[in-house]
């Protein structure tokens, strides 16, 4: 029998939220106040758009915060998980989204506004450096053997995921359609640790 130790934690929620027109007209604005374009795609100049916009997503998005830190971090202390910084990305037909993680944060997220045919986000192995020692020519690809996986997206889908998880989107094939998602971050603050255990530290 194989067992799995130490997995990477991909909370994904399929479709469980409808922007309203409203909000369709907030993400507007945001992309009409202006985006800054980088090597491979398009993202918001507000970096914190949930502090002003589209407060019924920020809602959403939090509800699913707090049962991601339930299930996955499990903290004994009674922390305040927040989101810090949240922007909007515009992938057009031809572009992608380079890999990288996102420093500063503890967990990030995604909520897919428009996604095109096939859509998917990848996720990469922070150890596959080390397992790279070793070469094989693979029979078949799983989750043991892999250096990569992704996972499929649509319109509405909320992904959670640890914020050192390299992760990156492959090229919009679509010859039309943007791809068009929001991005954000999670720190926490409260007491970590213990005074006994010379570890303790308020945030």
């Amino acid at each position: 029998m194989i067992k799995g130790i130490f997995p990477s934690p991909i909370y994904c929620i399929d479709g469980d939220l409808d922007l309203k027109p409203l909000e369709v007209k907030e993400i507007e604005s945001i992309v009409e106040e202006g985006m800054h374009r980088n090597k491979y795609n398009s993202a918001s100049n507000n970096s914190y758009i949930f502090d002003t916009k589209l407060s019924n997503l920020k809602e959403f998005c939090e509800k699913h915060i707090k049962i991601y830190v339930n299930e996955v971090i499990n903290p004994k202390e009674k922390l305040d998980f927040y989101i810090t910084q949240s922007w909007l990305n515009v992938t057009k037909p031809g572009e992608s989204h380079h890999q990288h993680c996102h420093p500063n944060s503890i967990i990030s997220g995604v909520f897919y506004v428009s996604t095109v045919e096939d859509d998917k986000i990848m996720f990469y192995d922070p150890n596959e450096i080390v397992k790279s020692r070793m070469k094989f020519e693979i029979t078949e690809y799983n989750i043991w053997n892999s250096a990569s996986w992704f996972f499929s997206v649509e319109k509405n889908n909320l992904i959670l995921f640890p914020s050192w998880l390299g992760h990156g989107v492959n090229q919009n094939k679509n010859a039309t359609t943007d791809r068009i998602s929001i991005s954000f971050n999670v720190f926490t603050k409260g007491i970590f640790g213990s005074v006994d255990n010379k570890d303790e530290l308020i945030l």
